[in-house]
């Protein structure tokens, strides 16, 4: 039988040379942040190494992330107990607001322009009225008459769309094939995470009335948190599972039910 999460365990080796510390702080946001903040040795080689990571190599990252202030961490029997620093949160808090924020339910009308001088030439940047201004310079307000396929296309950077086109295959793959392992589930749910995170923090998100007719995804959101909403309950429950030398993780805080504006219990 194939497995069923090898596309994407595929695509993240083929990204580059990864950054296993990058990985596991988003593990750490994803699956550990509402259960208890802390996360076992061994449950995090269990979950890293079914996407072909070796225990060294996560061992290296772990010190890492431990000399850079991200994690600390405590012997608990024969293996260690993990958890985010306070400076680890402060640095993760601001970015969970922005990755885990529901899709839009409305379609927008009213929009806002905004001008900003901060980094000297002008920059403009159009977003839904209702949205925080922010330190703008210029701000307009009001219906949008003209909006041309040029200008949508021209949203776009190179390196958004070939994201976005990433992005795309990890969620056809994701529909292509059941998941029915809680482990795979967990896993997957990283990874899809783990892609989404990267693109949130690092490219602006439009609203899909703004996306370019050929766009990968034409709600890239929407598209996220609905596959997020099929595997999350089963990962929860390789989460609340003991299996040998991993113990069950405390029961998920009511605030994993607000991501993506949806219900995500198990």
């Amino acid at each position: 039988m194939s497995d069923p999460i090898a596309p994407l365990i595929e695509s993240l080796h083929a990204q580059g040379r990864l950054r296993v510390w990058s990985l596991v702080i988003t593990a750490f946001g994803d699956l550990v942040q509402h259960r208890g903040g802390a996360m076992s040795s061994a449950r995090l080689g269990r979950l890293l190494g079914r996407v072909g990571i070796e225990q060294g190599t996560m061992r290296t990252a772990m010190s890492r992330l431990g000399q850079d202030g991200w994690v600390s961490s405590e012997r608990r029997g024969r293996s260690s107990l993990y958890r985010l620093s306070d400076e680890g949160l402060a640095k993760f808090a601001p970015a969970t607001t922005r990755i885990y924020a529901p899709p839009r339910r409305e379609p927008v009308t009213d929009w806002a322009l905004s001008v900003s001088l901060s980094s000297g030439a002008p920059e403009i940047i159009l977003t839904p009225a209702e949205e925080p201004g922010g330190d703008a310079d210029l701000r307009l307000t009001g219906r949008i008459d003209v909006l041309s396929d040029a200008y949508r296309a021209a949203l776009l950077s190179d390196s958004h769309r070939a994201a976005l086109e990433g992005l795309a295959r990890d969620l056809k793959a994701l529909h292509s094939v059941p998941i029915t392992a809680p482990l795979d589930a967990a896993a997957a749910r990283m990874l899809l995470i783990h892609r989404w995170r990267r693109i949130v923090l690092r490219y602006p998100q439009f609203p899909a009335e703004l996306m370019p007719a050929d766009s990968p995804l034409a709600d890239p959101r929407q598209a996220v948190a609905d596959a997020y909403g099929r595997i999350a309950p089963l990962a929860e429950v390789w989460l609340g599972s003991a299996d040998g030398d991993l113990e069950a993780m405390p029961e998920a805080a009511d605030r994993f039910a607000l991501r993506f504006g949806g219900a995500q219990r198990a």
